[in-house]
């Protein structure tokens, strides 16, 4: 998998740059499918997702959705839109995980 923005931007915020007025949220786009509507694949879903997104409407209404339709217990917000620099990166950490392993179901807890 290769990331096809460059360094210091993401596609999320190209979206949202080219649409202003879109409620953009980003979120399980470095999660392996299966486990994106099934987090209990991975550690009985005792692992957390990441999300991002200007609108603060837009991140609670998808992060009910992500609850429960889905089943993810925590969701942690990491800010605006700028932060889906990070989380794409993920998705590239994933598929080089998956590739090595035979699958990309990597998955990470918050410790506090």
């Amino acid at each position: 998998m290769k990331l096809f923005t460059s360094t210091g931007e993401s596609l999320g915020e190209r979206i949202q740059s080219a649409f202003p007025e879109a409620k953009v949220v980003k979120a399980m786009n470095y999660i392996a499918a299966g486990v994106m509507v099934n987090p209990n694949m991975v550690a009985r879903g005792d692992h957390d997702l990441f999300m991002c997104g200007n609108d603060g409407a837009a991140k609670q209404t998808i992060s009910g959705l992500l609850k429960h339709a889905f089943g993810w217990q925590r969701i942690y917000g990491l800010g605006d839109i700028s932060a889906a620099q990070a989380t794409e990166g993920l998705a590239s950490l994933d598929s080089r995980v998956a590739s090595v392993l035979g699958h990309g179901m990597i998955n990470f807890k918050v410790s506090h």
